[in-house]
């Protein structure tokens, strides 16, 4: 018996008169193609995001938390791939694994929860080393990274998340070029169809972020373009539009605003989507600062849970082992009220500090920071005495004017922790006769270095940081964003539970902190000094901790000089 086979019908002359219509009204409808074809419902700045992203050949949108950056960016490729066959569509992010997930999260949820966006997709692959999704139109979606290893291909739109992270030079030597071929639909051969050709898309997404950098130069450029009436299109969008949609808590922001450790700058970038820099009369400059953020890894001290589960076992809690010729230093701002609105600088700050031998001068690496506040001058002498044996210290540089005498004269008394049912020796100074006089136990042990902020030490203590950090001798934790990848990588960071994920970054946000802090310095010349001032609610806690850390290890490279010196002056006299 003869199987028949049917033939495949044709599209009629009004099916594809039909299909034209349709795909020209998507095209400039996207918004319509999701909520319609699929099945995504979206809000109004998501619908007038996704229709300037289609329309505009150079778009920015600068985002506040909580807002979906990576949904719309998902939702807009998925939209372009399907409505422009032959699409090549490259993703690329400041951060390693960002572009990455745009399609093993995003795309892949789409595709689950739409049958036809499932039809449409021919190939879906998220290996280590690719990462892409192949349409049955020829349509293509990769990832990307951001390194010369990505030279070489090519794009007809580009969209580049978290750009802020990315240099100038790797924007434009790198991805951009991915953009020198466009798309050429058959049509285009018709020569009446010819003013139909195309324009490639350069899509930059981010949260701001400092003036000093070329984001904000770009920033500037599409806004001057945009109102120009240019082909460009850039849009702000603040915390308020989250709070309005609910997708981000009004309660979550507030409880955020009054934290002790509450950084106003931090906060004008991620939430207000606002553009920073330094104070005009800054002493310290943003770009200097910066240069030094190069540290990837961060020191952590145990917590007391598990300080107590290690005991009467082999097992190390240091995560940083001292290297040869090491020096070790834990300073420390004090100060004994808790902070209020109305007074914003009474936070003690505790600073860990690497000194690494370079020669006859030391690296300085600022691996930790904490800041307390509202503590009882007991309380953060135990503090201060469990940080200087967590990290194994040799020194403590601490402020003993004013309220430091209190926790001074704790510190200088034999202490019990309760919580580690330890029982901490007595310390006294090595550089101040008056205040070794104060200690309380005569068997304390000489290793503070005394602080007491004359003018002429704090101008000292201004100059030598400032020098530091042009010299970029010190070096502190990079930013939380890129510490958030690695920790991802490396460290099981999603698995984590919150508190535990707030722990991992702790160290990192506080670097942005001192960042935040120093550029909001202003500095004045009195009697012949430098003296750093505060400017309205900004603080300068965390600079004074690392400013005695830094002013300690100049004077310990000055011991190595002069100790050089002296075996200098033996030798020659042994010689003659």
């Amino acid at each position: 018996m003869a199987v028949v086979r049917k033939k495949k019908t044709q599209p009629t002359n009004k099916t594809r008169e039909g299909f034209k219509k349709w795909t020209a009204f998507y095209r400039e409808n996207p918004h319509r193609f999701a909520k319609e074809y699929l099945g995504v419902n979206l809000f109004l700045y998501q619908v007038l995001l996704l229709w300037a992203m289609n329309k505009y050949s150079f778009f920015m949108y600068v985002a506040a938390r909580g807002q979906g950056k990576s949904f719309i960016i998902a939702i807009y490729c998925v939209i372009r791939a399907i409505l422009y066959p032959s699409s090549n569509i490259v993703l690329a992010s400041g951060t390693k694994g960002q572009a990455r997930l745009i399609i093993t999260e995003k795309i892949f949820a789409l595709k689950n929860n739409s049958k036809n966006v499932e039809r449409e997709i021919k190939e879906f692959k998220t290996s280590a080393n690719e990462c892409y999704v192949v349409f049955k139109n020829g349509s293509k979606i990769q990832a990307s990274t951001s390194s010369d290893s990505a030279r070489g291909l090519r794009a007809n739109i580009l969209i580049v998340d978290e750009f802020r992270l990315l240099s100038k030079e790797t924007i434009d030597q790198i991805l951009r070029p991915f953009l020198n071929v466009n798309r050429t639909p058959p049509y285009l051969q018709n020569p009446k169809y010819s003013h139909l050709s195309e324009e490639n898309k350069e899509i930059y997404i981010s949260s701001a972020w400092y003036k000093n950098h070329h984001i904000w130069d770009s920033f500037k450029s599409y806004l001057k373009n945009m109102i120009a009436g240019k082909d460009y299109f850039v849009a702000v969008l603040p915390w308020q539009l989250s709070v309005y949609h609910k997708l981000l808590s009004k309660k979550r922001v507030e409880q955020q605003r009054t934290e002790e450790d509450f950084d106003e700058m931090s906060w004008a970038m991620e939430y207000e989507a606002l553009f920073v820099g330094e104070n005009e009369n800054a002493y310290y400059k943003l770009d200097d600062i910066q240069k030094c953020r190069t540290l990837p890894k961060a020191f952590y001290p145990p917590t007391d849970r598990e300080f107590v589960e290690s005991k009467g076992t082999r097992k190390k809690l240091s995560n940083m082992p001292k290297q040869a010729g090491e020096i070790r230093i834990v300073s420390m701002d004090i100060a004994l009220m808790g902070s209020n609105k109305a007074v914003k600088n009474d936070t003690t700050a505790f600073t860990l500090m690497r000194l690494l031998p370079q020669g006859d001068t030391y690296r300085r690496d600022v691996v930790y920071m904490e800041s307390l506040a509202g503590q009882h001058a007991e309380l953060q002498a135990i503090r201060l005495k469990q940080l200087y044996y967590d990290f194994e210290g040799d020194y403590v540089a601490m402020d003993t004017n004013g309220n430091g005498i209190a926790v001074f004269d704790n510190v200088t008394k034999v202490l019990y922790d309760k919580a580690r049912d330890v029982e901490y020796e007595a310390w006294t100074v090595i550089n101040d006769e008056m205040m070794d006089n104060r200690k309380m136990d005569k068997n304390a042990i000489p290793l503070i270095y005394s602080i007491k902020a004359t003018p002429e030490l704090n101008h000292k203590v201004a100059t030598g940081l400032r020098s530091a950090f042009e010299s970029q001798k010190i070096r502190l934790l990079i930013n939380d964003i890129e510490a958030k990848e690695d920790l991802i990588e490396n460290k099981g960071y999603l698995k984590k539970t919150p508190e535990e994920q707030v722990d991992l970054l702790k160290p990192f946000v506080q670097a942005t902190a001192l960042t935040n802090e120093l550029v909001n310095l202003v500095y004045r010349v009195q009697s012949g000094y430098i003296k750093i001032e505060e400017v309205g609610t900004t603080t300068k806690d965390r600079y004074s901790s690392v400013g005695y850390g830094n002013y300690i290890a100049t004077l310990l490279e000055q011991d190595i000089l002069r100790a050089n010196m002296r075996n200098d002056e033996m030798l020659q006299f042994c010689l003659f």
